[in-house]
């Protein structure tokens, strides 16, 4: 067995520039670590089967919920649980998010469009 080795997530953030976009960087027991550039608004989507964490590694993250709202900051987590609805809004101009989420989820959720992304590329 090689040995496990680091993720530096500033180096896998440079990778890249493209928002919205979610990139593998981990996986364990049938869930995906992945981080996103993001900007602006999302839209309103929900996972039926799965909770979501997303992690602020830079900027700020507003969760908008139908029955109220939370602000990630820099450092912070939070855990949306499955079946909720919810609203991601970059609070600064561009803001980096880590999310832990089983391998199936779509970055959308129970909706499709034109930001959902089935095949994720893995850095």
């Amino acid at each position: 067995m090689s040995v496990p080795q680091t993720v530096n997530l500033q180096e896998k953030f440079g990778l890249f520039t493209d928002q919205w976009s979610p990139k593998v960087v981990g996986e364990l027991n049938g869930q995906q670590v992945k981080i996103a550039r993001i900007a602006g608004e999302f839209e309103w989507h929900a996972h039926e089967q799965e909770d979501e964490l997303f992690m602020v590694v830079r900027g700020k993250l507003r969760l908008k919920f139908r029955n109220g709202e939370a602000v990630v900051n820099e450092g912070e987590l939070i855990v949306v649980p499955r079946g909720v609805e919810h609203l991601p809004i970059a609070e600064t101009d561009e803001t980096w998010i880590m999310m832990f989420e089983p391998a199936s989820t779509l970055n959308t959720g129970n909706v499709t469009s034109e930001r959902t992304v089935a095949e994720l590329a893995r850095l």
